[in-house]
């Protein structure tokens, strides 16, 4: 420490209104200072210290900063109050820094990406998560033109603009001129937002909208967080990956694809509702029409639905039909529902088969399943995992890496789920489920075994992460 910078005593006052548990204050010259923290990243991280807030000040003759380091974020209400009690200390705190603190009304936030839930609910659990910390902090959402984060994220409260962005024609090659021409437009779009918002941070959760937006963060000097939910990270996370300042993963080995040393095991958030539930296994059943003493098997395909699982199902009617202790619910998706209700008015709809095109209430759908059936999506995996849900997964083939078998095979390897390849669901599928859902000591381990790897904390995590980027 430099000899010229004064040792400055704070009265218990002073630290009993900061932190509990507090640590004591260090003193840095500015000509020490290594931004964007006050001293090495990996000397807080040993010591187990949150660094929450840099604050400038001066004394007669010397400028320096104080940082104040818990380990655990302080309510604002007393930062505000131990702001009071530093001034009548004598301490002339700069005007920007102590407005930015005392208010944290300026705490600034873009999410960017969606495309469909599983980038989407993880996106608004992560801006829920940082409300909480800091309620009157401004969050912008940046989405893609015409997709699904367009409707779903005014609808959870928060604003949201659209860019041209769309993703590649692997088919047809000459539509990518305009797709390369609604890039370029994508990018210019994405940087006047930022260079007018003026965010401390940009976190991308994947789609469409998160390549340009944060690649424009990035060439702005503005520090950016990306959300891998994949065990297998995408392209474009990869690329974005090189100018990040945090990763947060939920599988272990993402090494392989990011710099080790900016990546945060926090797991994928989940819609919060799943969380805050209360109702009881007899009022779901009643929700759904089915018998108690029967063992259910919910079938889900995502919102849109999966054709090869409702082809499963189709071509197992009669199979179905003759199940006396086995009870089914059906998310058929929109897409398909029509198609698929023709079907089972020729063939007859079995009384021991609910079905739907959209389950609204996920929550009553969850309580009552003894075991899932569903595609190998991130988002629903971590929701899986976090309920304790034994399921069988049936891989999309029909996405980017093949990053559903990837993650599919993450489970099956910790013995956490079955895994049914997409060629070979309609011979096995609903046999396999009809037989497991009536093994409960199977049932067990599974549930045992994926609750594990469950992270049901992951959106108080990745939101302490964005703030200690934004320096808050």
């Amino acid at each position: 420490m430099s000899k010229n910078i004064p040792e400055i005593q704070l009265t218990s006052a002073v630290r009993n209104s900061i932190f509990v548990p507090f640590k004591p204050a260090h003193i840095i010259p500015k000509s020490d200072l290594r931004p964007p923290f006050l001293s090495s990243r990996a000397t807080h991280q040993n010591l187990g210290w949150r660094i929450c807030k840099k604050i400038s000040f001066q004394t007669e003759k010397t400028s320096a900063f104080i940082a104040l380091i818990p380990k655990t974020f302080p309510n604002f209400a007393q930062i505000r109050n131990s702001m009071k009690i530093l001034a009548l200390e004598g301490f002339s705190l700069s005007k920007k820094r102590t407005d930015r603190l005392i208010g944290m009304n300026d705490l600034k936030v873009v999410i960017s990406g969606g495309g469909t839930g599983g980038h989407i609910f993880p996106a608004i659990s992560i801006a829920n998560a940082v409300r909480e910390r800091c309620p009157e902090a401004k969050i912008l959402f940046v989405g893609a033109e015409g997709r699904m984060e367009m409707q779903r994220v005014p609808a959870a409260g928060y604003e949201i603009v659209g860019l041209p962005v769309q993703g590649f024609d692997r088919k047809n090659i000459f539509k990518n001129i305009k797709v390369l021409w609604n890039l370029m437009k994508s990018r210019r779009m994405a940087k006047k937002l930022l260079q007018e918002f003026q965010p401390d941070v940009v976190v991308g959760v994947g789609g469409y909208a998160s390549g340009p937006t944060l690649n424009m963060a990035a060439h702005l000097g503005i520090p950016t967080l990306i959300q891998e939910q994949n065990s297998y990270a995408g392209v474009t996370n990869k690329l974005l990956a090189k100018s990040a300042h945090k990763i947060c993963v939920a599988y272990e080995g993402m090494e392989r694809f990011f710099p080790k040393e900016n990546i945060v095991f926090t797991g994928n958030p989940v819609r919060q509702t799943l969380l805050d539930d209360t109702m009881n296994y007899a009022e779901a059943i009643a929700a759904f029409g089915l018998e108690e003493r029967k063992r259910t098997v919910l079938i889900i395909g995502g919102s849109l639905g999966a054709r090869t699982i409702n082809e499963s199902v189709l071509s197992t009617i009669e199979l179905i039909r003759q199940q006396e202790e086995v009870q089914f619910i059906w998310q058929t998706g929109k897409f398909y529902s029509t198609e698929i209700q023709e079907a089972l008015r020729r063939c007859g709809q079995p009384e021991n088969l609910v079905v739907t095109d959209f389950i609204s209430d996920m929550n009553a759908a969850y309580k009552v399943a003894d075991l899932v059936i569903s595609r190998a999506g991130a988002g629903s995996i971590s929701e899986f995992c976090l309920l304790g849900k034994p399921v069988i997964l049936v891989p999309s083939p029909n996405v980017a890496e093949d990053h559903q078998t990837k993650n599919a095979l993450a489970l099956v390897n910790k013995h956490a789920a079955i895994y049914i390849k997409d060629a070979d669901a309609k011979q096995q599928l609903i046999p396999r489920a009809i037989a497991l859902v009536q093994e409960p000591l199977q049932l067990k381990d599974l549930s045992d075994n994926i609750k594990l790897m469950a992270k049901p904390n992951a959106a108080a995590d990745i939101a302490d992460e964005v703030l200690r980027l934004a320096g808050n």
